[in-house]
């Protein structure tokens, strides 16, 4: 069980899927909103359950991004055409028992910070 929350615990989240594509996020979007690189996972939207008022931000036409309405934690992110929502591993409580499988989005990345991790990175 991967239970996760925002830093004002507000909104908490969990989920005992097995969660999938955890990445490193390195998209403008991502970048502005959590003033960094977001590191994420995503489960089936049925399989995370989810308490607290989660303020969501259509940033795109495809998807959009779920924070907390007080302390502004960023997340989640949903396509709208998919099933599955992402969650951040940087809200979870405890270790994740995770692995980082790819970067995502590194065409948009900071000119600040090399990737240098060896693992696969994607354009977009």
């Amino acid at each position: 069980m991967l239970r996760g929350s925002c830093l004002c615990k507000r909104i908490t989240f969990e989920t005992d899927a097995t969660p999938k594509g955890v990445s490193m996020c390195h998209c403008g979007q991502c970048r502005k909103q959590s003033g960094g690189i977001w590191s994420s996972a995503f489960v089936a939207e049925t399989d995370l359950t989810v308490t607290g008022p989660v303020a969501w931000y259509e940033a795109s036409p495809i998807a959009k991004r779920g924070s907390c309405p007080t302390c502004g934690s960023f997340l989640f992110w949903k396509a709208h055409a998919e099933d599955t929502i992402s969650f951040s591993l940087g809200a979870i409580d405890g270790p994740t028992g995770l692995t980082l499988e790819k970067h995502i989005f590194v065409a948009d990345k900071g000119d600040y910070y090399q990737i240098a991790d060896g693992l696969p990175q994607k354009e977009q």
